[in-house]
């Protein structure tokens, strides 16, 4: 008997409305974070360091600041010393005298930058203004081992370092956000259903006309002037649950590792595909059932789908109107396709203009 394997991963989702709070769907605009870079050296390195020209440079140009003035020619290679590049993050309204976590990257030939300490350093921001100084002994991950042969064997990366709390804010940086007599929410994703439902919500607690949706993304908010009022009023809002609105019917393809994500609402146009020596037959074959137990209750449609598999007998799909793609993927399961089988059937119904779904390959 054959055996065989098919990642998958069904996304069903029922028709209730998911509701979710503002501030985890939408961000204010103007709040943001902002990203710093700076160039250093880390000293105090037990012969790991690199031997790059520009280390040599800025070893150079370092004691210059102190006085110490080199002859031509003098040699200043040390295994002790890299170069290396500093980013962070600096998070919105953070104040001068606050700290942040610093990323230490080696930029030369270092082995690694365990033990080592930072010299002060600036990190600026995409003006070129500096907004925090930097300075402080490297925390290296993982664990490094070497043989008296030369060979070393690692885990993670013992070039990269992190500083906890090793920057300090010289310098705000200024936002909108008290400027002006209104706040605009964008959302995460974009969706106008949700747009109008953030809107709604917000007008239905604080009156008509106080939140209008501007496009597919953004909700503007009228807002008080006074900054005290201001984060009382936003954070108000931003603990309200909005009802989402239904994604697009999307399936993601996983081509690496034969995961297949299903959406919600995907269905399929009548099709025939050919594939292999794989037959499935879906059939929509509603029935008209009683709803209720009582005489003149009414009579309503229920659907029933038939799926027969057939793994020799033929070599075509057969898909009628309305069937939806849970039912095709769970009977082509039944015959035990391969992942890829089921990938080619999907790109082959959305060439052909029978996939009602986006179809995303990753």
């Amino acid at each position: 008997m054959k055996t065989f394997c098919l990642t998958l991963i069904l996304m069903i989702f029922t028709s209730e409305a998911v509701a979710e709070r503002l501030k985890d769907i939408a961000s204010v605009a103007g709040v943001r974070e902002n990203q710093l870079f700076g160039y250093g050296l880390v000293i105090g390195l037990n012969g790991t360091g690199d031997d790059t020209d520009f280390t040599n440079q800025s070893f150079i140009s370092m004691l210059n600041q102190f006085g110490i003035n080199l002859p031509d020619g003098a040699d200043t290679d040390s295994d002790n010393v890299a170069a290396v590049s500093l980013t962070a993050t600096l998070p919105p309204f953070s104040k001068p005298g606050q700290s942040i976590d610093v990323t230490v990257s080696s930029l030369g030939n270092a082995s690694s930058l365990r033990g080592g300490t930072l010299l002060l350093s600036a990190l600026k921001g995409a003006d070129g203004q500096v907004y925090a100084i930097a300075q402080g002994n490297l925390v290296v991950g993982g664990l490094g081992t070497g043989g008296a042969d030369g060979s070393r064997q690692s885990i993670t990366t013992p070039t990269v370092a992190r500083i906890p709390n090793g920057a300090s804010v010289e310098k705000a940086v200024a936002n909108s956000f008290n400027r002006g007599d209104t706040l605009t929410f964008n959302l995460n994703r974009p969706d106008f259903t949700t747009a109008k439902q953030v809107a709604d919500k917000i007008n239905g607690l604080l009156g008509p006309g106080v939140a209008q949706s501007l496009d597919a993304t953004s909700v503007r908010v009228t807002a008080p002037r006074d900054p005290s009022q201001r984060v009382t009023f936003l954070s108000i809002l931003e603990n309200l649950e909005v009802e989402l609105g239904r994604e697009r019917a999307k399936i993601v393809v996983n081509s690496r590792t034969g995961t297949i994500i299903i959406g919600q609402d995907v269905t399929v146009s009548p099709a025939a595909v050919t594939h292999g020596s794989l037959t499935v037959t879906i059939k929509s074959n509603p029935e008209i059932g009683q709803p209720g137990i009582l005489p003149g209750a009414g009579q309503e449609l229920a659907p029933r789908q038939e799926i027969q598999t057939d793994e020799e007998s033929g070599h075509m799909f057969v898909f009628t109107q309305g069937a939806s793609l849970n039912d095709i993927v769970r009977a082509v399961n039944q015959v035990g396709a391969a992942p890829g089988d089921v990938m080619a059937i999907l790109e082959g119904l959305k060439q052909a203009g029978a996939l009602n779904a986006d179809l995303v390959v990753i």
